[in-house]
Protein backbone atom coordinates (compact mmCIF):
# COMPACT_ATOMS: atom_id res chain seq x y z
CA UNK A 1 0.00 0.00 0.00
CA UNK A 2 1.20 3.44 -0.90
CA UNK A 3 -0.41 4.95 2.58
CA UNK A 4 2.34 5.14 5.67
CA UNK A 5 0.90 5.58 9.00
CA UNK A 6 4.03 5.88 10.77
CA UNK A 7 4.23 8.78 12.91
CA UNK A 8 3.08 10.23 16.28
CA UNK A 9 -0.38 11.25 16.26
CA UNK A 10 -2.44 13.99 19.49
CA UNK A 11 -6.22 13.70 19.54
CA UNK A 12 -8.14 16.57 17.74
CA UNK A 13 -11.31 14.73 18.15
CA UNK A 14 -13.86 12.53 20.19
CA UNK A 15 -17.13 11.55 19.25
CA UNK A 16 -20.12 9.10 20.91
CA UNK A 17 -16.89 7.35 22.83
CA UNK A 18 -19.53 7.55 26.00
CA UNK A 19 -21.61 5.15 23.96
CA UNK A 20 -18.59 3.03 22.64
CA UNK A 21 -17.27 2.62 25.87
CA UNK A 22 -20.59 1.73 27.07
CA UNK A 23 -21.53 -1.12 24.59
CA UNK A 24 -17.96 -2.67 25.94
CA UNK A 25 -19.45 -2.75 29.29
CA UNK A 26 -16.49 -0.05 30.88
CA UNK A 27 -18.13 1.12 34.46
CA UNK A 28 -19.00 4.55 35.09
CA UNK A 29 -16.28 5.97 36.75
CA UNK A 30 -13.33 4.45 34.39
CA UNK A 31 -15.77 5.94 31.39
CA UNK A 32 -15.82 9.35 33.10
CA UNK A 33 -12.38 9.85 33.03
CA UNK A 34 -11.54 8.38 30.02
CA UNK A 35 -13.80 10.80 28.22
CA UNK A 36 -11.48 13.50 29.71
CA UNK A 37 -8.24 12.18 27.68
CA UNK A 38 -6.62 13.06 24.72
CA UNK A 39 -4.45 10.17 23.93
CA UNK A 40 -1.58 9.90 21.95
CA UNK A 41 -0.83 7.52 19.29
CA UNK A 42 2.61 6.54 17.78
CA UNK A 43 2.05 4.01 14.54
CA UNK A 44 5.38 2.29 13.24
CA UNK A 45 4.89 0.40 10.22
CA UNK A 46 7.05 -1.58 8.35
CA UNK A 47 5.37 -3.16 4.97
CA UNK A 48 2.44 -5.05 6.27
CA UNK A 49 3.70 -5.04 9.90
CA UNK A 50 2.53 -2.70 12.35
CA UNK A 51 2.98 -1.62 16.20
CA UNK A 52 0.51 0.65 17.24
CA UNK A 53 1.36 2.17 20.79
CA UNK A 54 -1.73 4.28 22.48
CA UNK A 55 -0.65 5.99 25.48
CA UNK A 56 -2.59 8.27 28.20
CA UNK A 57 -2.21 9.39 31.75
CA UNK A 58 -4.96 6.40 32.40
CA UNK A 59 -3.22 3.87 30.42
CA UNK A 60 -1.22 2.62 27.50
CA UNK A 61 -2.24 0.00 24.92
CA UNK A 62 -0.11 -1.76 22.63
CA UNK A 63 -1.00 -3.71 19.43
CA UNK A 64 1.30 -5.54 16.75
CA UNK A 65 0.20 -7.04 13.65
CA UNK A 66 1.16 -7.60 10.50
CA UNK A 67 -2.12 -7.74 7.51
CA UNK A 68 -4.05 -10.23 6.54
CA UNK A 69 -2.62 -12.51 9.78
CA UNK A 70 -5.07 -13.58 12.92
CA UNK A 71 -3.79 -12.70 16.26
CA UNK A 72 -4.88 -13.24 19.95
CA UNK A 73 -5.17 -9.65 21.22
CA UNK A 74 -5.68 -9.34 24.54
CA UNK A 75 -7.31 -5.95 25.36
CA UNK A 76 -5.88 -5.53 28.55
CA UNK A 77 -6.21 -1.70 29.77
CA UNK A 78 -8.92 -0.97 27.56
CA UNK A 79 -12.05 -3.29 28.37
CA UNK A 80 -10.10 -6.55 29.32
CA UNK A 81 -11.07 -8.77 27.11
CA UNK A 82 -9.20 -11.41 24.71
CA UNK A 83 -10.60 -11.51 20.91
CA UNK A 84 -9.21 -13.02 17.65
CA UNK A 85 -8.10 -10.10 15.35
CA UNK A 86 -7.58 -9.75 12.18
CA UNK A 87 -6.23 -6.42 10.19
CA UNK A 88 -6.88 -6.49 6.24
CA UNK A 89 -6.21 -3.40 3.62
CA UNK A 90 -9.63 -1.96 2.40
CA UNK A 91 -8.10 0.46 -0.21
CA UNK A 92 -6.17 2.66 2.13
CA UNK A 93 -7.99 1.99 5.06
CA UNK A 94 -6.73 -0.52 8.17
CA UNK A 95 -10.14 -2.55 8.44
CA UNK A 96 -9.61 -4.65 12.21
CA UNK A 97 -12.57 -6.79 12.91
CA UNK A 98 -11.99 -8.73 16.68
CA UNK A 99 -14.05 -12.02 16.92
CA UNK A 100 -15.11 -12.16 20.97
CA UNK A 101 -17.69 -12.00 23.40
CA UNK A 102 -19.42 -8.37 22.02
CA UNK A 103 -21.04 -8.52 18.54
CA UNK A 104 -19.93 -6.67 15.51
CA UNK A 105 -16.34 -5.23 16.89
CA UNK A 106 -13.51 -3.48 15.20
CA UNK A 107 -12.07 -0.39 14.02
CA UNK A 108 -11.02 1.68 10.83
CA UNK A 109 -8.06 3.55 10.45
CA UNK A 110 -7.21 5.97 7.40
CA UNK A 111 -5.88 9.38 6.81
CA UNK A 112 -6.85 12.02 4.75
CA UNK A 113 -4.32 15.36 4.20
CA UNK A 114 -2.80 15.28 7.32
CA UNK A 115 -5.51 13.59 9.85
CA UNK A 116 -5.80 10.53 10.98
CA UNK A 117 -9.44 9.17 11.70
CA UNK A 118 -10.33 6.01 13.83
CA UNK A 119 -13.69 4.75 13.57
CA UNK A 120 -14.37 1.96 16.32
CA UNK A 121 -17.46 -0.03 16.82
CA UNK A 122 -18.80 -2.31 19.35
CA UNK A 123 -22.64 -3.75 19.11
CA UNK A 124 -24.03 -1.19 17.23
CA UNK A 125 -22.42 2.34 18.49
CA UNK A 126 -19.80 4.05 16.32
CA UNK A 127 -16.89 6.35 18.26
CA UNK A 128 -15.16 8.41 15.47
CA UNK A 129 -11.70 9.68 16.34
CA UNK A 130 -9.53 12.30 14.84
CA UNK A 131 -5.56 12.60 15.77
CA UNK A 132 -3.18 15.25 14.52
CA UNK A 133 0.39 14.69 13.52
CA UNK A 134 2.63 15.69 16.22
Amino acid sequence: MSVDFSGTWNMASNDNFEGYMLALGIDFATRKIAKMLKPQKVIEQNGDSFTIHTYSSLRNYLVQFKIGEEFDEDTKGLDNRKCKSVVTWDNDKLVCVQKGEKKNRGWTHWIEEDVLHLEMCCEGQVCKQTFRRA
